[in-house]
């Protein structure tokens, strides 16, 4: 892409009601638009860094043979009433609104319902079972506090992931793999070192669950960390009957702030005998399926791998996630850029040209706000020796290359 086309741009200040440091740099480097509080527009750039996640945890959900579907944004109130989920007082971040037809609707918080439902049409049999299915969507949650930038919003990505099983023993072989999967999702974010298990309240949704939490001074929730067992506890559930279940005693419990990044149910059968859902197994004996629900927050992992890495020059993206691998910038030798930008597309590397008709340090502050993992810069004299120099975004050294050599470089 070349910069010059790139119809956002970068800001020396964020807005003023602007709190969250995710935000203020997002919106700066113009990967997203503000629209109000807790709800954000993702441009070019933020798009790209967006969609690198959700192939992350596509890629691993279909590796779990998990089915991609989607489902829609607007719900019956008559499902969610007979699971008693409609009530505010039961759940109190629904946005609701009135049909001309009559009638009330509500906007998707949560998608347990809805595909419990559709699912009725689809499982009758012990041979129909598993099922495991999952979808990007945007969520909707009226939620008092919106004031974590693209970490907290009222409106948001995530990936849900339904299974429906036969046995409780068959949805605990598949629970365990989930978390697997998970775990492999952080790290491949770059969040795996930070990122823990953790036994949580299951809130709205079950007595208990488990959470992904990780640890950030800018996270809202209190976990208590055993390093050596490699568990944790979330503040809300820290009992002496928790602990003895896991094994653990006060962490050596380490307190710390964190962020959630993914979490996971067990219904048991619960969810289907509210809603209608059986099979006939192989007795011929009708019974509920089993259920579980697994969220990762695609926004929210955005917003935290912002919060890690970032520094005091701006955003500093993972390779895995960046939405782009290399920042090409000219400096007067436009005719030379031009080839590298050309070999280096052609090769399959992601550039970002800036080939804008601006001073050498507009373009390192924008190369440095942007977060781009590697620079390459193209000056007069380099172009006349045939090199280029290469720095990463992170390192303090710049590294002289051969421009006939940089897509052997950006593909070791």
């Amino acid at each position: 892409m070349r910069q010059s086309q790139l119809f956002t741009k970068t800001r020396r200040e964020a807005p003023k009601d602007e709190e969250s440091r995710n935000a203020q740099l997002l919106i700066r480097a113009g990967y997203v638009h503000k629209e109000m509080a807790g709800v954000y527009a993702y441009m070019p750039l933020g798009l790209r860094v967006m969609e690198k996640i959700k192939d992350i945890v596509r890629e691993e959900m279909n590796a779990l043979e998990c089915q991609e579907f989607i489902m829609t944004s607007l719900q019956r109130k008559e499902l969610w009433e007979r699971t008693d989920r409609w009530d505010d007082r039961n759940v109190d971040v629904w946005f609701k609104s009135e049909l001309k037809s009559g009638g009330q609707v509500g906007f998707g918080w949560s998608h347990e319902e809805p595909i419990t439902d559709m699912m009725r049409g689809y499982i009758s049999s012990y041979r129909d079972l598993p099922v495991y299915g999952y979808q990007f969507q945007t969520k909707l949650r009226n939620e008092l506090r919106a004031k974590s930038g693209i970490m907290r919003g009222r409106e948001f990505v995530m990936k849900d992931l339904y299974s429906y099983s036969r046995t409780e023993e068959d949805h605990k072989a598949f629970y365990d793999r989930v978390i697997e999967a998970y775990l492999r999702v952080f790290d491949r974010v770059g969040l795996g070192d930070s990122t823990f298990l953790t036994f949580a309240s299951g809130g709205a949704f079950t007595q208990f669950s488990h959470e992904f939490q990780t640890v950030s001074e800018v996270g809202e929730d209190v976990i208590y960390l055993d390093r050596k067992k490699n568990i944790a506890i979330n503040q809300e559930v820290l009992t002496d009957e928790v602990m003895s279940q896991l094994g653990v005693n006060r962490e050596s419990l380490e307190e710390v702030k964190s962020v959630e990044v993914g979490n996971i149910f067990s219904f048991g059968g619960t969810k289907s005998e509210q809603l209608g859902l059986y099979f006939k197994d192989d007795d011929g004996s009708q019974k509920p399926v089993i259920l579980g629900s697994y969220g990762i927050g695609i926004t929210r992992l955005m917003g935290i791998v912002v919060e890690k890495f970032a520094d005091e020059k701006g955003l500093v993206w993972p390779e895995s996630v960046a939405p782009f691998k290399a920042h090409l910038i000219s400096l007067g030798a436009d005719e030379r850029a031009e080839e590298v930008y050309k070999a280096l597309t052609e090769a399959g590397i992601e550039v970002l040209y800036d080939d804008r008709d601006a001073r050498a340090g507009e373009k390192f502050a924008d190369s440095d706000l942007l977060g781009i993992p590697y620079r390459v810069v193209i000056g007069k004299r380099s172009a006349e020796s045939g090199e280029a120099e290469v720095k990463s975004r992170t390192g303090e050294e710049t590294e002289i290359v051969g421009i006939s050599g940089l897509v052997k470089y950006f593909n070791k």
